[in-house]
């Protein structure tokens, strides 16, 4: 859920930097969020935590490769990738 916010107060800051606005108080909430999810980290690090934490680079890659590719429905009589068009 936190992951959720920060997107949401990142895009805030974005916006608000983009048409010229104060961006202070969003920018110190998400300074807080970070702070919060570094004190996370090294709890659960000193608890015993010492799996590979991924990049964000690398979460990013996996859930592309995660996604369901989406089906598209062919029209009848119309050509697609696996019905190549044999009229001449």
């Amino acid at each position: 859920m936190l992951r959720t916010e920060m997107t949401l107060v990142e895009a805030a800051i974005r916006d608000q930097v983009n048409r010229d606005l104060d961006c202070s108080e969003a920018s110190y909430r998400l300074m807080a969020m970070r702070a919060e999810v570094t004190e996370l980290i090294g709890r659960w690090k000193a608890a015993g935590g010492g799996d590979h934490l991924p990049s964000v680079r690398e979460r990013l890659s996996r859930s592309h490769g995660d996604r369901p590719v989406a089906k598209t429905k062919l029209e009848k009589g119309k050509s697609g990738p696996s019905r190549p068009n044999a009229r001449v």
